[in-house]
């Protein structure tokens, strides 16, 4: 292991569990919560603020601001105890309670707004918060994760070399979708890469990221009440839409065999585990990344009264999450000639 002097110098980047054996189909999961910061969100947070550091933007009397529903608040708190600045992380009541106290815990503030904006979510009205701020003080300094290319870029640089140093005949990558900085970051280095990698956004049911009609979402992480400023379409080949519902039932499903995921990561693997279940994985390789783990969502996703307050008494009572499916046929070993493997097909820009 090695020796570090700040919290934001460690990241493991190459561990991937096996879910074959749980969901019934090959898939890989890339697991990216372990770092101080326990999530994702460390990485982008990282290039955010030293890009910002290396423009001369941040100086010793900044206040860094954001918008957050919750991990990239932690990992910028982190950050910021670690560098001797002060943070200010704007956030609204979806953010879970461990969340909020974990960035107070690190010296941040949090202020929570109440109001909802015109497609009946929290963004807009967190946006235009920071905004005023920054409009009313030049202290402070809003890295604005919906529209920094170090939010993407992060990934570009990290992320999809480290799952192809692990799978270099990746076939198919499934990829959450929030401010889609994780998705166009892979997207884009898969893009470049030696062999077609089919690219598949994962998003939240209500989110309005791809169009569609606005709707309730109650699980922070995925999902956006906009469309996402880096979002390029060009470089996506398909998008699947989760209800909460099978996000909250995969999270259980996943419990029940010893992994404790959060709510992005649910709804990462329930999409995969459905557009799977729906093509031929005779010859495949998937890897879908998880961005976090489920400590944060003790009092939410698996707290009996929240989700029976919320999704109604049988939110649970279904055959997936009580009783795995059977073990599939061993699986194909990783590593097979090009020749052998079914050819996928991209979409043209």
């Amino acid at each position: 292991m090695p020796v570090i002097s700040a919290p934001h110098a460690f990241n493991e980047g190459d561990l991937f569990v096996d879910l074959a054996s749980i969901c019934g189909y090959p898939l890989y999961l890339k697991c990216e919560a372990f770092n101080f910061a326990g999530s994702i969100k460390l990485k982008a947070a990282n290039e955010m603020v030293e890009s910002a550091e290396r423009d001369g933007i941040l100086t010793a009397d900044s206040v860094l601001v954001e918008s957050s529903s919750g991990n990239l608040g932690v990992a910028l708190s982190m950050i910021a105890a670690s560098k001797g600045y002060r943070f200010l992380c704007v956030t609204d009541s979806r953010c879970n309670l461990s969340t909020r106290l974990l960035m107070e815990a690190l010296g941040s503030e949090v202020h929570i707004v109440a109001d909802q904006d015109s497609n009946g979510g929290f963004l807009g009205t967190r946006i235009e918060y920071v905004r005023n701020l920054c409009a009313t003080d030049d202290r402070y300094v809003w890295l604005s994760q919906y529209t920094n290319a170090g939010n993407w870029l992060a990934h570009y640089r990290t992320t999809g070399p480290e799952i192809t140093r692990r799978f270099p005949n990746l076939d198919v990558l499934f990829v959450g979708a929030g401010t889609t900085g994780t998705l166009m970051g892979c997207a884009r280095y898969f893009r470049e890469y030696h062999r077609p990698v089919r690219i598949v956004a994962v998003d939240a049911v209500g989110s309005v990221a791809f169009g569609g009609e606005p709707g309730r979402r109650m699980i922070p992480g995925l999902g956006m009440s906009m469309r996402p400023p880096l979002l390029d379409e060009s470089f996506v080949d398909e998008v699947i839409r989760v209800e909460e519902t099978d996000t909250i039932r995969m999270c259980h499903r996943l419990a029940r065999h010893g992994f404790l995921f959060g709510g992005s990561t649910g709804t990462v693997v329930s999409g995969a585990a459905d557009w799977l279940s729906r093509h031929d994985t005779s010859d495949i390789t998937a890897v879908a990344v998880a961005p976090d783990l489920g400590e944060r969502y003790l009092d939410t996703i698996y707290q009996t009264n929240w989700l029976q307050d919320l999704y109604g008494d049988q939110v649970l009572d279904t055959e997936e999450t009580v009783r795995p499916k059977p073990k599939p046929k061993p699986l194909p070993r990783e590593a097979k000639p090009a020749s052998r493997r079914a050819p996928v097909r991209r979409r043209s820009p």
